[in-house]
């Protein structure tokens, strides 16, 4: 959320590139902590990632440093993958993510961060941001007046100038995602409205609210609120957020997050329905959805929602993923519960990650595969180390969250500075069994966004057995390369 970089201090920022009150002394003190710890990380044993990760993208960090990652694979067609990062980036792949072009996002109601990028059934990529009418930012009250979306058909190569949901000025529109029914191409997107930012006011509140388009993004409908319990302006554990929509296999529509440690959930879950004027309490969050990484100025366990809409055993089933603090405030876990009455009860929650160290794993985020649906979910890691070095994994279930196998994709343990902001989500995208991770590193004063191509292999994507029986049904393996064409120009 770009929104807090500067609007936490009370006091009118000092402003280097997007990050308040960081003087140049800072920034060379930084600087040396930086390239010192970095050097301190050769003496550890690094492990070999289990599929080769790909570079996307590498900036400064202390200027707008890219990161908050969003990724998605063209279901038209495969070989098309579309990325974005903060602020404005855009990144294309036409070779299913081995190379990568790269351009920027223009629109004229403003491009300030929260990317997410999703396809529709008929191949439209949606960029869905925060925004910036006036072009002015922090000098501008308009700022994050609504929430926008542009549209590629090409492939992410030319974007539309794009429309908005939600405008209600002077109310901030802040952490959107979306989502798009794989059989009808509606799109809906939901949001948390702040009143007044950072107000401490009773009267200020924040709610999750939600529109959809029928028309392929066009127009939007009004914005709802679909929250029960308000939260607050603080944008704390007791301000809702996170709230994350997916599709169900016959048009249901399921968003949860988080609030005052419990993560809530509404739905619809009848075609032409309606939602719920009460939500369903999908698990404790012990801790609440903030929580504090050693390094990090800033980290969290917002949740994630999925649904299995395959053909497979566990079609229908809904999956949120979350991150919490239950088993202590130093050994953050990610954790997956499902549910299979449409969001009425859920399991008990599993946790996904098979280290038994007391360490970190963090900022989780997951997809369901629509075809074979197995889940992905891919989160940070520091269960190799002592100190704050971090890995990126990749954790994945083939039988319905039951059972977890997990795999490293960084190629080194990276650095962080608490000086530097790393951004709130990653991202993952899996349709038939190609796997697209998106993650943010730290590596000597710069972050770069990396993926890493993932493919299954041996799929049964039809009528597959309910449980394992002797040898798994597939494997994960890395994507071989592509062989050099002759008289090739390097």
């Amino acid at each position: 959320m770009v929104l807090d970089i500067v609007q936490k201090n009370q006091k009118k920022p000092t402003i280097v590139g997007n990050y308040p009150n960081i003087t140049c002394f800072m920034i060379k003190k930084w600087l040396f902590v930086s390239a010192f710890f970095h050097l301190s990380l050769g003496v550890i044993a690094q492990i070999e990632p289990d599929y080769p990760p790909v570079l996307i993208h590498e900036t400064p960090a202390m200027f707008t440093g890219t990161c908050e990652p969003s990724i998605s694979i063209n279901p038209m067609d495969p070989s098309n993958v579309v990325a974005a990062s903060v602020l404005n980036n855009v990144y294309y792949s036409k070779d299913s993510g081995a190379t990568w072009e790269r351009t920027k996002l223009k629109s004229s109601y403003g491009v300030w961060g929260d990317p997410c990028v999703v396809h529709g059934p008929d191949g439209r990529a949606y960029y869905f941001h925060l925004s910036d009418p006036t072009g002015k930012n922090w000098n501008s009250d308009s700022i994050l007046d609504r929430i926008v979306v542009q549209w590629s058909d090409d492939g992410g190569a030319t974007w539309s100038n794009g429309s908005y949901m939600g405008l209600n000025h002077p109310k901030d529109q802040d952490k959107e995602w979306a989502a798009v029914d794989p059989q009808t191409g509606e799109v809906i997107v939901s949001w948390t409205q702040f009143d007044k930012y950072n107000s401490a006011l009773p009267e200020d509140q924040t709610h999750i609210l939600f529109s959809r388009s029928s028309d392929r993004g066009e127009t939007w409908s009004p914005a709802i609120a679909i929250n029960e319990k308000p939260g607050n302006c603080l944008d704390d554990d007791g301000t809702v957020e996170g709230a994350v929509p997916s599709f169900g296999p016959n048009g249901e529509i399921y968003v949860a997050w988080s609030l005052n440690e419990k993560i809530y959930l509404n739905a619809i879950t009848e075609v032409d329905g309606d939602w719920s004027e009460t939500n369903v309490e999908v698990a404790q969050q012990p801790g609440g959805w903030t929580i504090d990484i050693p390094g990090l100025n800033r980290s969290n366990g917002m949740p994630v929602t999925g649904v299995d809409v395959s053909e497979g055993p566990y079609k229908g089933r809904l999956y949120v993923c979350w991150g919490d603090i239950r088993n202590g405030e130093h050994n953050a876990d990610v954790w997956v519960a499902y549910s299979d009455d449409k969001g009425e009860t859920f399991s008990t929650p599993t946790r996904i990650h098979n280290d038994d160290t007391e360490t970190h794993q963090f900022l989780p985020w997951m997809s369901v595969d629509p075809v074979s649906g197995n889940i992905f979910t891919v989160f940070y890691d520091r269960h190799r180390y002592d100190n704050d070095s971090t890995d990126v994994t990749l954790s994945y279930s083939v039988d319905g969250g039951l059972t977890w196998e997990n795999k490293k994709l960084n190629q080194e343990g990276f650095d962080v500075s608490p000086m530097i902001f790393f951004g709130d989500y990653n991202n993952i995208s899996a349709y038939n069994g190609m796997v697209r991770p998106i993650w943010t590193e730290f590596h000597k004063g710069k972050l770069s966004v990396w993926t890493s191509r993932v493919q299954i292999t041996n799929v049964a994507t039809r009528n597959v057995p309910s449980k394992l029986d002797g040898e798994p049904r597939f494997k994960l393996e890395p994507v071989p390369e592509e062989p050099k064409k002759e008289n090739e120009d390097e």
